[in-house]
This record gives structure tokens, C-alpha cells and sequence, in this order.
């Protein structure tokens, strides 16, 4: 057709294989198939991507004057009856399955994309550990805990994005201090360092021992933790 829209023949270059230059705008198709179009691609971004997705990238596939906040609440609206939805998580945009189907997924067994399910209860420990109190040292956190956190330990969590190496300690020798990435948020559901727990939770379940032993004066608060996540390449 000879006035077929912009979105149409979007379609039609993709079944043919031929994807063209990219039409942020799709300023030819009408505004519901420009919404529904954008929707659409916004949902195809988060569903691929492994990590949370920003506002920022998000904006790179749909028109200038396109609200994303405005995209997600419809596509949340949509998946209200699905059994998954949008979450903001460390300071983006994931898939995450609803958490009332989580005992239907641990039923089956089978393998997920949950990076904290793999974690053993002490190195969860150990990294909520380093969230309340980074930057702080390996010496910090065995006083945290009442015994040694081993090295493997911290090269572990490091290894698997949790942990990066944070400033020197300013105490005698110098030590490594650790602190917490956006991976650690993906990974426990947190959009910031202001979603964690309440600490008496976690001593109550036996996850961490009083800490009067450890100097909590040069502890950050959230907004310095963040700074120091944005810092960091995860």
C-alpha cells in the first residue's frame, strides 16, 4: 500500500531480513501505533539484556518527547495478570518473576537466572555485610562475623561481581577496603543501598553478630555508598 506507515514497513523490512537505518521517531505512524511500537521495544530491550537496564539506554529506541517512565507503567499494566513484571532494580529497568511463584520455581527445579540463588548463606552474609559498612576490610568484616572471612572468600565475591576493591583503609598498613556493585543490587532485587534490610532483621536471623567491636564512624551513608557503585565498573 502505498501509504502504509513507517511501523508497517519496519515490520516488513524484518521479515525480509533487510533491518535499514533505525527510526527512533516513527514520526509517519499514527500516535497508538507509535506508542504501541515504542512499548514494544522497550520490552524487547529489558526481556534481552542480563543486567538492568537504564532509563538511558531505553531512551535510545524510542522518539525524543517519549516518556520511559511513562512506557513502563503501561507495560506493567499489561503484565498484571502475567506471572512476571518490571521491576526498578539498581538503578534500571529488569524481568524478574513475581515473587508468589517462587515456590512453584523451586519445585521444578530447574536452572534460573538468579545470580544470589547460587550463594551459600555465609558469602550472602558477608556481602550484605560489606553493604552496611564499605568501604570496610577483610580484618572489619571477621570482627563483623566473630571469626576469619578468609581471602577466597572476598576473591570469590569479587570474582562474581559482587565486590570490587574500595579506597585504602586509612589504619595502620594500609589494608583494602571492599565495597558492594550494581551488580549486588541486580542480584538482591535493591534499586539503591537504601532498600536494605534493617539490620536487628538480619542479627535476629542469626546473619550477622553484634558489631560494637567494629568502628562505625567513618561508615558511609547511602548516598556516599552510592557514589562509590557508580565508581566502580561492574
Amino acid at each position: 500500500m502505498a501509504d502504509a506507515t513507517t511501523a508497517e514497513r519496519t515490520t516488513s523490512r524484518r521479515k525480509s531480513g533487510d533491518a535499514g537505518p533505525f527510526d527512533r521517531e516513527l514520526t509517519h505512524a499514527t500516535p497508538a501505533v507509535r506508542w504501541r511500537e515504542w512499548m514494544m521495544r522497550v520490552e524487547a530491550v529489558i526481556f534481552a539484556s542480563t543486567e538492568p537496564v537504564s532509563r538511558e539506554t531505553l531512551a535510545r529506541v524510542v522518539g525524543d518527547e517519549c516518556s520511559v517512565d511513562l512506557l513502563i507503567d503501561d507495560l506493567r499494566e499489561e503484565l498484571r495478570d502475567r506471572p512476571y513484571e518490571i521491576v526498578s532494580v539498581a538503578g534500571g529497568f529488569q524481568h524478574r518473576t513475581r515473587v508468589s511463584y517462587g515456590p512453584a520455581i523451586r519445585a521444578a527445579a530447574v536452572p534460573t537466572r538468579s545470580a544470589s540463588a547460587a550463594l551459600s548463606q555465609h558469602e550472602a552474609a558477608v556481602i550484605m555485610a560489606v553493604g552496611y559498612f564499605q568501604p570496610v576490610t577483610r580484618g572489619e568484616l571477621s570482627k563483623i562475623f566473630g571469626k576469619e572471612i578468609s581471602r577466597d572468600t572476598i576473591a570469590s565475591l569479587k570474582a562474581a561481581g559482587f565486590l570490587a576493591s574500595g579506597p585504602r583503609s586509612p589504619t595502620p598498613g594500609a589494608p583494602y577496603t571492599y565495597v558492594t556493585t550494581k551488580h549486588f543490587l541486580s542480584a538482591f532485587g535493591f534499586e539503591t543501598l537504601r532498600d536494605l534490610p534493617d539490620m536487628e532483621a538480619l542479627e535476629d536471623a542469626g546473619l550477622l553478630k553484634r558489631y560494637a567491636e567494629v568502628d562505625t564512624d567513618r561508615g558511609m551513608d547511602a548516598q556516599e555508598g552510592e557514589d562509590l557503585i557508580e565508581d566502580e565498573e561492574v
